[in-house]
């Protein structure tokens, strides 16, 4: 093989790695309980009027 191959192979397993790495975080259970309390967080503040609607 050639230098250039190899370069190739290791970004492309280091780039696997990284990809894995997010997937394991944003399904990790501490992470899920962050994302749900962000995502009622936005819903609750939907139900308050706007400042454009106030006036």
């Amino acid at each position: 093989m050639d230098m250039q191959n190899d370069l190739r192979i290791i970004v492309t397993v280091l780039g696997m790695l990284c990809f894995l790495a997010i997937c394991i975080w944003a399904y990790g259970k501490r992470s899920k309980t962050r994302f749900d309390e962000i995502a009622e967080d936005v819903i609750k503040d939907d139900d308050s009027p706007s400042a454009s609607q106030r006036s």
